[in-house]
């Protein structure tokens, strides 16, 4: 049985349930790309200290299904609190301070755009490239020329759950240079008869790039399963459990923004540890 897909639409207006916003936020409304049908909302979180005049610059996190990272007006049921966590772990002293992008959805077009291939019988999905050669050609320029990030793979970052799990995954093989990150949450590996794995069998020697990868122990015995297959596949191309891959059965985990949201934190000292941390 597939796991439920996270519904693309809040659940209620603005003027139902309050924002809930932490830090310097940062919105560009209406982001337009030639290789989508949508102009979407982009939301950037810029880490404490952050001053455009020095020349101190951040590593940086995009994150799929923008409108539920930082806010609860505009969430599908619980916000993945991001910006509260990066704000208390960056002021810890856990993490290295990082921008995080979030780029909204594009509600229906969600299926197509986050999905590799087409599946045949229902007739949706497979532009997933399309929304890659957004995200890679004109999203990330235009966030390196906006703010001060440090450009290279190794500090670029992409995320997701769900389909936007799967997203990550397929677009981290694509664009090995563009992304040196990856956070893997509750992936749909069922896909198209798991094709993410095919893709991943098909690769000719391992990536350089550090993978955090999970599921929740409530989200059902296939999805653990798949889950496991995918690790298991990494693995087989040369990610090491516990170096540069983690993966996590999460107790009591369920296919929902909450459960996300608490591993927010795990997810970001994994990806992006302070000199302190890592000492």
């Amino acid at each position: 049985m597939q796991p439920p897909m996270t519904d693309p639409t809040p659940e209620t207006t603005d003027s139902v349930r309050p924002h809930t916003l932490t830090g310097d936020i940062r919105t560009h409304e209406g982001f337009h790309s030639r290789y989508l049908e949508r102009d979407r909302t982009i939301v950037v979180y810029l880490p404490p200290g952050y001053d455009a005049t020095s020349a101190v610059r951040y590593p940086t996190l995009y994150l799929h299904d923008g409108q539920n990272v930082f806010d609860q007006a505009t969430s599908f049921g619980d916000e993945w609190r991001v910006d509260e966590t990066a704000q208390a772990l960056i002021t810890a002293g856990a993490i290295e301070p990082v921008i995080v992008v979030g780029v909204y959805n594009a509600g229906e077009a969600r299926v197509d755009e986050y999905t590799p291939t087409v599946r045949r019988a229902q007739g949706d999905g497979g532009h997933a490239d399309d929304y890659g050669r957004m995200l890679v050609e004109e999203l990330k320029p235009f966030i390196d020329a906006t703010y001060k990030t440090f450009p290279g793979a190794a500090n670029t970052a992409i995320g997701g759950s769900s389909l936007g799990g799967l997203l990550t995954m397929h677009l981290g093989l694509r664009y090995p240079t563009a992304f040196g990150k990856l956070a893997v949450l509750s992936p749909s590996v069922w896909w198209d008869d798991r094709v993410i794995l095919r893709e991943v069998a098909a690769l000719t020697h391992k990536l350089p790039q550090r993978i955090w990868l999970d599921a929740g122990t409530r989200e059902g015995e296939e999805t653990i399963a798949n889950s496991r297959l995918l690790r298991d596949a990494l693995v087989e191309k040369g990610w090491v459990v516990g170096e540069d891959l983690m993966y996590l059965e999460a107790d009591g985990g369920e296919h929902n923004e909450a459960s996300w949201a608490a591993r927010v934190g795990p997810v970001l000292e994994f990806l992006f540890p302070s000199q302190a941390a890592q000492s």
